[in-house]
């Protein structure tokens, strides 16, 4: 039987791209704590030098009280991430090694009027534009993956980036840094069932002596790195039927990842991993960023709300894999079009499936704030480890992942 590959990426909380859109994040979250119904467009750019690294802020806010710190947030961000030394590539927590430019003013009076509305039917968009949510049954089979609807390679390159975070802040691996990413590959027969996992690749920063315990042997090194990541990392993170007898393993291809990195190998901004954010790949993506917008940007909300009525659809069993896509026009509350595709993985007509979609999910964005309860700072936790595919918090975080048994219950009506 003829056999295809699909692969997804993943980066940890401190790759440079990533702190950006915890920074981005936090500020939303400083915002709507202070006022739900803030107007938050922040952007991010971070870059480390010789001498001192750099944090940039950019965008426009909006709200009633009395406005945050924004240097105060977005260091603190940056170091809760790891980047307390400028050794290993930022100290954001020293102002005369970290400089933050804050350049914010308010939201434009031409966006902000056909936002702010008095209800929940004349709220309109905050921007033009379209979202896809996906949704497929890929990791069902698996105990450690179940109730997650996502796609397999994605959901395991996320997992992995989850734990090269976690072994670092316990000190299971006390050489490792911040900055990293995975990538897994996984193989499928013609028919789309899964084989297992064929490739998976991991580059992870690490301490710059760590090679002097091994006699300044860079060889000795990287097998105690790849040992160490296999032990730790993969084989906690990936089930064990899925990794195939003589997987391919890549741990840091180019021999050597120390100090510095992060931000000073490699400059950083707000919104540079949509593809890593949503479906690695194997869902569609609009364009449009997530971090360091609120509720009120369709290009956060709307996607959201997307990924939640996909959900709903696979995990009442109506198809396999479903993906939908919303437009918008700013200003106006209810989607120019809403498209459905089961892909040939339905058990009744794609039209008939936008039709229980529309009767059961409300797409006006007030509307998606209200059911997702949205007005909340939920969102830093959101910026690294992927927005879709996770577990929803007892406090809140994810609420578009959670499964309501009575939308369930409508969408099968006929």
């Amino acid at each position: 039987m003829t056999q295809w590959m699909f692969s997804s990426e993943s980066v940890t909380a401190g790759h440079p791209d990533k702190v950006c859109d915890a920074v981005s994040d936090a500020i939303v979250d400083a915002c709507l704590a202070l006022d739900p119904n803030a107007r938050v467009a922040v952007e991010t750019c971070i870059k480390g030098m010789p001498d001192k690294s750099f944090i940039i802020l950019a965008g426009e806010v909006s709200l009633e009280g009395e406005t945050p710190d924004y240097a105060s947030i977005a260091r603190k961000a940056a170091a809760d991430i790891g980047y307390i030394s400028h050794d290993i590539g930022m100290d954001a927590t020293d102002e005369s090694l970290c400089d933050v430019l804050v350049y914010v003013t308010t939201q434009s009076t031409f966006i902000n009027q056909g936002v702010d509305r008095d209800n929940i039917d004349s709220q309109g968009a905050g921007d033009q534009g379209l979202m896809f949510g996906y949704a497929c049954d890929e990791t069902e089979a698996y105990d450690d993956l179940k109730g997650r609807f996502f796609p397999l390679a994605a959901a395991l390159s996320q997992r992995l980036s989850r734990r090269l975070k976690s072994v670092r802040e316990d000190n299971i691996l006390p050489w490792a840094r911040p900055d990293g990413k995975t990538q897994v590959t996984v193989a499928y027969n013609e028919d789309g069932s899964i084989i297992g996992v064929d490739t998976v690749i991991i580059a992870i920063q690490h301490d710059k002596h760590l090679k002097d315990q091994f006699g300044g042997s860079i060889e000795a090194e990287l097998a105690h790195i790849r040992e160490a990541i296999t032990q730790h990392v993969i084989e906690t993170s990936i089930p064990q039927e899925l990794l195939l007898p003589g997987y391919k393993l890549v741990v840091n291809g180019t021999g050597r990842f120390a100090d510095p990195g992060g931000p000073y190998a490699d400059a950083g901004l707000t919104g540079r991993k949509i593809i890593v954010d949503t479906y690695g790949g194997m869902g569609r993506h609009g364009g449009g960023a997530f971090s360091g917008k609120d509720p009120s940007k369709v290009d956060r909300s709307a996607a959201y709300a997307a990924r939640w009525a996909a959900k709903h659809v696979v995990a009442a069993g109506l198809a396999t894999k479903f993906e939908i896509q919303l437009a918008y026009v700013i200003g106006v509350a209810e989607p120019v079009s809403l498209m459905v595709e089961s892909f040939g993985t339905g058990i009744v007509s794609d039209e008939i499936l936008a039709k229980r979609v529309e009767k059961t999910f409300d797409f006006r964005p007030a509307a998606i704030a209200r059911d997702l309860d949205l007005l909340r700072p939920i969102y830093k936790q959101t910026s690294s480890g992927g927005h879709f595919g996770r577990v929803p918090t007892d406090e809140g975080h994810f609420p578009w992942e959670r499964i309501d048994s009575a939308r369930i219950e409508n969408l099968l009506q006929s």
